[in-house]
């Protein structure tokens, strides 16, 4: 509804620069409470792909025959793969830290993130090294008997498909790891101002 009459004055919205600011800290937790929550669910989506990559071995072990999947021939998992999905349940102690706002929950995050998630990609990277070197490097003149040493699937280079997952990998958790700690900045100035008063 529109008022009618006259309008009081400061009533406009030209009073805007008197009226109270929200503190610096308190933006910036929840910028990055948002960008964190933007990186779980990338990790999420990461994990589903890792997931799809692991289906052949899982159902297997379950007994389970489905051709379709099978005609893939999808090579065998190595530990890191099943390592590297434990880091998902990071993200559910990570989304509790920041509702509760709690340090010590985001620290313990933080330190599962590196093991867990940079952990299993380093040594993703130090495996398949040999791999990718000798692709990258590999002269086309060459007959076809130097690729006998390089693992493909589908015709493409195994290893060089696993730096593609890692690098993407790599970046959504150096941005939780960035959020986060942009998020322990931000609540220990609010806990310094509060001992401050």
């Amino acid at each position: 509804m529109s008022s009618r009459g006259v309008m009081v004055t400061g009533t406009n919205g030209a009073d805007f620069e008197h009226r109270e600011k929200i503190a610096f800290q308190y933006q910036l937790s929840a910028l990055n409470k948002s960008r964190l929550k933007y990186c779980v669910f990338f990790h999420h989506v990461l994990f589903f792909v890792m997931l799809a990559k692991l289906s052949a071995d899982i159902l297997d072990r379950l007994d389970i025959f489905i051709l379709e999947i099978e005609e893939l021939q999808i090579p065998q998992p190595l530990w890191w793969e099943y390592t590297w999905c434990l880091s998902l349940l990071l993200s559910f102690l990570g989304l509790a830290a920041i509702k509760r706002n709690n340090i010590k929950q985001l620290r313990r995050y933080m330190y599962g993130i590196v093991a867990l998630g940079f952990g299993p990609l380093l040594y993703c990277i130090l495996y398949y090294c040999g791999d990718v070197w000798r692709y990258l490097s590999r002269d086309e003149d060459e007959d076809d008997s130097s690729e006998v040493e390089i693992e493909l699937w589908q015709g493409y280079p195994y290893g060089l498909l696993w730096y593609a997952f890692v690098l993407l990998a790599s970046q959504v958790h150096f941005f939780q790891l960035y959020s986060s700690y942009n998020l322990l900045k931000a609540w220990r100035a609010r806990g310094a101002l509060r001992k401050a008063d």
